[in-house]
Parts: C-alpha cells; sequence; structure tokens
C-alpha cells in the first residue's frame, strides 16, 4: 500500500516576496516608492474627527442610516453597558450630533486607561488603546489640553512597553490584542503625538514584512490555519484597514490579496445553516474556541464580512456575500448597533445566493467547505487537512464535521483552559476528532502548551521545538518546514451533484508508527458521505481506530448506527473492516483513555457525547476503512444500504444506483452517476467564480 503524492507548496508558492525582504531591510522608504498599495497615499489630515471619515461624512452617514443612527444614540444614553460599545457610541454621538455632555462621558471613561497602569504582554491592552483612540477623535474638543498630553504620554508607554508583545504573526494577537489599537491611537494623535508617525511607520514595515506573507501562506482562500480564533481579531484588524484607508489612503488588503479577495465567501461557508438565537448565524469550531454558545463573536463576524463587501462591492462573489448578510440585517446583540451603522452599506448589488457555488477551498489551511444548498436547512460538510502554523491549532489532521439542522458529526472536548489536563489531553488531540488513531505502546508527547501530558491517544504527534508547535513569521516555518508541513490536500472537485476530496494524512504521525494514511471522501448531494481511507502502520500490531465524533450516543437501526441530534439525523454504515470492533464511548467513560480519566473543568457549549470507535477484528500492516455515512431530518427511519466489494486493485461501493470506485493502492477512481461514468479527481481544481 503507497500513499499519493501531491505538488507541495515550492519556493513560488505567496511567502516572503522581494519587496517584503527589501522593506525588512531597508525600511519603508525604499518600499513606498515600488509598492502598488502606497500609490493612492495621502498626507493625514490635520482635522478631527478623521479615523472614520469627517464630521460632514459621519453627518451625512447619519441621515442615510438613520434608523441604525438612533439605535447608536440610544446605546450612547442609556445608563449601564460595557465601555467597549458606550465609548465608541458615546464619541460618534458627539462628533455627529454635537451632543458636548456625551463627549465628556465618553472622555472620562477613557481616563479612566490613561491614568490607570500600562498594561503589557497577552492582554487586551491594544483594546484600550482603540477606545482611547476613537474618543480622542471624535470627541477632540471635549479634551483639555493636560488631557490630551496625557493621552499621549499612555499611547507612547503602551507601545514601548509592548515591543516584544505578540510578536508571531501566526497568532490572533499580532492582530488584534496589539496592532490595532496602537495603530488607531498612532492616527487619532498623528499631528499632536510627535511619537505616532514613528510608531505607524513600525508597524506598517512589520505587516508589509512578515504578518501579510503569513496570510498569504496559512490563509490563501481565506480561511485561516488558527482556526476560529479568527473570529476573534479579524473584525478588529479590518476596523484599522478601514481606518488607515480613510487617513491615509493606504490599501492594506493589496499586501495580501489570497486572504482578503476570499475571506468573505470563506466566512459564509464557515457559517452553519440556520438563523439562530437573536436572529444570528453560528460559525463551525475549528482548533481553540468553536462559538458554541451565543456571544457577540457572531456580531464580530457579520462585520468582518460587511467590511470586506463593502471594499469589494464591484466582485460578483462578494456581492453575493452581501445577499448572504442581509438574511441577517441587524447585529444581534443590542448595543452593537454601532457596528450596523458603521458597516451596513444596503447600496452594495445583491448576487444570486441561490444559484452560487456550493463549495469552497482555502488551500492555505487545508480547509475544504461544501453545502447541499443555500437553504437553512441544507447538509453542511467541512474536511480540514492543513499544516501546522500556530499554537491554537489541533492535533486533527483528517478531521471532518457534519451538520443537518444541529451538528451531528462534531468536534468534541471542551476548551476549558489554555493548558489544562483535559486539554493537552483529550480537547486538542486527536482522540477528540473525527480521524484515525494508530497506538504504538511505546509512544510519548512533549509538553504541549505548557501543559503536562499524560495520556497516549494514539494519535498525531507534537513534534516541534515550541511547546505551542508555533513559529513567529513565514521565514521560520520556511527554515523548519521539514517540521511543520505535515499534510496536503492531494486532490478536490464539485460537479454539482457530488463533490470529491482527498487528502494525505501521513505526516501527520508519528513515521515509527505509521507510514500512510490518506482519506478520500465523496459527498453525493444532498446528504450522502462515502469515506474511504488507507492506513499503513509499521508493525501489524499497532491497533488502528477509526473515529467519529458523534454529537448524541447512537441506537442501533437496521444494523446501522443511528446518531439523532434535535431535528438531525446520521446514519453511520461500516463496509470496511470487515469484522469490525465497534466501541461506543459515552457518560464517565468519554474522557477516559488508557486507564486515565481526563474530564474539562468546564462545560463551554454542547460538544459530542459519544465517540464511536472502529477497528479492524484482526492485526494488519495495513488495513482499508470504508464507511457510508448519510445525513437527514430526524423523520427519516432508514437509509439505502451500501455495499462494498473488494479486489486486487480496487475497493467499490455500490449505493442504489451509483457506484464509487476507489484504488487500492493510490489515491483517485471513478464514479459511475445519473448514468454516466468519471473518474475522480487527480489535482485540486478550484471552484468557479460566478
Amino acid at each position: 500500500m503507497t500513499c499519493g503524492v501531491a505538488i507541495r507548496r515550492t519556493d513560488s508558492s505567496p511567502v516572503i516576496s522581494m519587496a517584503h525582504a527589501t522593506l525588512y531591510c531597508l525600511g519603508w522608504v525604499t518600499l513606498a516608492i515600488s509598492c502598488p498599495a502606497l500609490a493612492a497615499r495621502h498626507a493625514v489630515p490635520q482635522e478631527h474627527p478623521r479615523l472614520l471619515g469627517s464630521a460632514r461624512e459621519l453627518q451625512e452617514l447619519a441621515k442615510a442610516r438613520p434608523q441604525a443612527y438612533q439605535r447608536v444614540v440610544a446605546v450612547a444614553r442609556q445608563s449601564g453597558g460595557d465601555d467597549y460599545s458606550k465609548m465608541i457610541s458615546m464619541a460618534l454621538a458627539c462628533a455627529i450630533d454635537g451632543e458636548e455632555s456625551l463627549g465628556r462621558a465618553a472622555v472620562e471613561r477613557a481616563m479612566k486607561y490613561v491614568n490607570g497602569p500600562i498594561r503589557q504582554g497577552h492582554t487586551p491592552f491594544a483594546t484600550d488603546l482603540a477606545l482611547c483612540a476613537l474618543v480622542y477623535d471624535l470627541c477632540h474638543d471635549c479634551w483639555t489640553s493636560a488631557q490630551r498630553e496625557k493621552c499621549h504620554t499612555y499611547i507612547n508607554k503602551t507601545v514601548e512597553a509592548n515591543v516584544q508583545s505578540e510578536t508571531h504573526v501566526f497568532h490572533n494577537g499580532w492582530y488584534g490584542y496589539k496592532n490595532w489599537g496602537i495603530g488607531l491611537a498612532c492616527y487619532a494623535t498623528y499631528h499632536e503625538n510627535p511619537r505616532a508617525p514613528e510608531f505607524l511607520r513600525v508597524l506598517e514595515a512589520d505587516w508589509r514584512g512578515r504578518a501579510a506573507p503569513a496570510l498569504e501562506l496559512a490563509g490563501a482562500g481565506g480561511g485561516w490555519a488558527e482556526g476560529y480564533y479568527l473570529n476573534y481579531f479579524l473584525y478588529e484588524w479590518l476596523f484599522f484597514c478601514e481606518v488607515a484607508r480613510h487617513c491615509e489612503g493606504v490599501d492594506y488588503y493589496a499586501e495580501a490579496p489570497q486572504f482578503f479577495r476570499q475571506r468573505a465567501v470563506a466566512s459564509m461557508f464557515e457559517t452553519y445553516p440556520g438563523i439562530g438565537t437573536y436572529n444570528s448565524r453560528r460559525s463551525l469550531p475549528m482548533g481553540d474556541g468553536g462559538g458554541r454558545l451565543f456571544g457577540g463573536d457572531r456580531d464580530k463576524i457579520l462585520a468582518a464580512r460587511r467590511i470586506l463587501v463593502n471594499h469589494f462591492r464591484a466582485d460578483p462573489e462578494h456581492q453575493v456575500a452581501h445577499a448572504f448578510n442581509e438574511i441577517t440585517p441587524r447585529s444581534s446583540v443590542g448595543n452593537y448597533a454601532y457596528k450596523d451603522f458603521l458597516w451596513r452599506d444596503t447600496s452594495v448589488k445583491k448576487g444570486d445566493l441561490s444559484g452560487f457555488r456550493l463549495s469552497h477551498v482555502s488551500p492555505g489551511p487545508g480547509y475544504v467547505y461544501a453545502r447541499s444548498s443555500w437553504d437553512e436547512d441544507a447538509t453542511h460538510f467541512f474536511f480540514k487537512c492543513g499544516d501546522r502554523f500556530t499554537a491554537h491549532q489541533h492535533l486533527d489532521v483528517g478531521h471532518f464535521l457534519i451538520y443537518k439542522h444541529e451538528e451531528l458529526a462534531g468536534d468534541g472536548g471542551h476548551y476549558d483552559d489554555f493548558g489544562s489536563p483535559h486539554d493537552v489531553n483529550y480537547h486538542l488531540r486527536t482522540i477528540a476528532h473525527s480521524t484515525i488513531l494508530v497506538h504504538d505502546p511505546c509512544e510519548t508527547w512533549p509538553r504541549i502548551r505548557a501543559g503536562a501530558v499524560t495520556g497516549n491517544d494514539g494519535g498525531q504527534h507534537h513534534n516541534w521545538p515550541h511547546h505551542n508547535g508555533a513559529v513567529a513569521d513565514p521565514a521560520q516555518w520556511l527554515r523548519q518546514r521539514h517540521l511543520y508541513d505535515i499534510a496536503d490536500l492531494l486532490a478536490f472537485e464539485d460537479t454539482g451533484g457530488y463533490a470529491y476530496v482527498a487528502g494525505d494524512c501521513t505526516r501527520a504521525y508519528a513515521p515509527r508508527k505509521l507510514s500512510c494514511f490518506t482519506r478520500q471522501i465523496v459527498f453525493l448531494r444532498p446528504g450522502t458521505f462515502v469515506i474511504f481511507d488507507r492506513v499503513c502502520a509499521t508493525k501489524p500490531e499497532f491497533k488502528k481506530t477509526w473515529l467519529l465524533q458523534a454529537m448524541k450516543p447512537p441506537a442501533t437501526t437496521s444494523g446501522h448506527l443511528v446518531v439523532t441530534n434535535g431535528k438531525g439525523r446520521l446514519f453511520l454504515q461500516t463496509l470496511l473492516p470487515e469484522k469490525p470492533q465497534v466501541r461506543l464511548v459515552a457518560g464517565a467513560d468519554l474522557y477516559r483513555y488508557g486507564g486515565h480519566s481526563f474530564p474539562p473543568g468546564r462545560d463551554t457549549g454542547p460538544a459530542p457525547e459519544c465517540r464511536i470507535e472502529i477497528s479492524p477484528g484482526e492485526a494488519r500492516a495495513a488495513d482499508y476503512f470504508l464507511h457510508v455515512l448519510t445525513a437527514t431530518d430526524a423523520e427519516v427511519a432508514e437509509v439505502d444500504s451500501a455495499v462494498a466489494t473488494v479486489t486486487e486493485n480496487q475497493v467499490r461501493v455500490t449505493l442504489g444506483a451509483t457506484t464509487i470506485t476507489f484504488h487500492a493502492e493510490k489515491t483517485g477512481g471513478n464514479i459511475e452517476w445519473a448514468g454516466h461514468k468519471t473518474a475522480l479527481a487527480e489535482s485540486v481544481i478550484l471552484p468557479a467564480a460566478p
């Protein structure tokens, strides 16, 4: 049994360009001569406000969006509320209507940060800076000279204290915990704080030299290798990008087009079908976080898509994203009315959502998304087969999610704390994901996230110099590529009736125990998934286990395991291996393996309640796993049974009028579908744009 071969990244991939290298060595002035993104640069305006436009422009916006603006004013005048929403709302009302009482109240709130201790490290000091900057700019006449001087000192000391904070550009902190706040503070005080221009140039140099190449490398296609954490920082970073555009004509998007031009569409696909709490949408879980429970991050996701839609408004795909956004036209948290006021632009042309393509690929993080339709009751599918970049990723190469009305195959464990016993022994480990285990009883894991690893789950290795499994920037990733380049998307194609994906997961595992693991999945719309895995261990006695993270413990119907969650149901048929050993792990045993238990310290929302484990009945070095999963409405009592036929060179599965044939010794094969026989793709064929 051999593994397929994919074309992997080469030196011509979007990593560190000569322009980036020039910037890093010689400074901003060198790059400014030749960089297209700087062609429209203009002087920062002297007058206030300027961060979000002039006073006249903001007043015109209030006339154009009166309902949203009145909601902003209501938030500004109400008692209580968090500083984030209150300070921005009060400052906007001051700038637009000249309400000095609200402006002075906003300044009082800002002075608590100005007079408070200087925060540094992995703390949200950037948000503090951003809020003070917005109040400084929008309520400029409400500050006394002494208060302004104190604010300048506070900004400068905070920047100086955090030169070495949040320097890893694959991590959310660079964008959300640090630089958006520094950027806003510097543009707000640009002509009054002598150090502001200097700080901005340093930020811009680091962006162009390290951060933009990171987005191109780990974010090509609009996904992001850090997973769900993208949703915790992207809105703030886009906020800064818009401020830079308003204040100086700088186009930060132009430096990472493979990420920014695809992010809005990828975000659509990262959202489960259906509208939930307070008319919000839930995003699928990827890595840490996951948004299982309702929170303000859902409004940030919507606002981020809106900003990108507004910027790329002439693009047909962004017009479709606008139509998607308009299904949920208001922020779900009332205090975030300012997000609707600033970013909901109904003048963008609406595209045809119902006719839009049903799949998306983000090659950077190795993500594939597919849906059965754009209806709210659609089946949703996600597959992950990508490389390693940052600490919030999991050991989950080959993992997939299936959703129909509710999550059916989910993401296991709870993010109870970074580096907790549950986190490092279950939540981020392979055992908590729907992929493959190969158990070598002698295998050990080093410390992960500075947490003690005591469990041998049989999963993927954690073989990186930094205990968080993270790299600082693209240059380091390239130097240590042999460690971090751990997976490849081998093939993808979507024909409409079906989508096909193949991935090589081999390098995610310790080579002493596993020599090959390829996964191929055919999504037969509307809800059937044929999953064929080829797994070869280095020793027959290393037990192989196929995992499914079931949201509810399954029942048995007509010989099939059936998972029912709310209005959704998932039928599981095991065709290979023959005479499988099936183990259902639930209840008190769910977080137990190897004689040890790793329960979560807290409940972070609905998580899989049962781990389905399927292993061969006989020990062999090489095994095939062939499963058919069918997502349906909960009222469906049974589905068609599938039949497998194995020959020396082929593995064939027949399901109704459809026959899929996989090559036995390499990826690929063919499908007989609707009277036609078609070869499965042998490379990644990206879905066509409208």
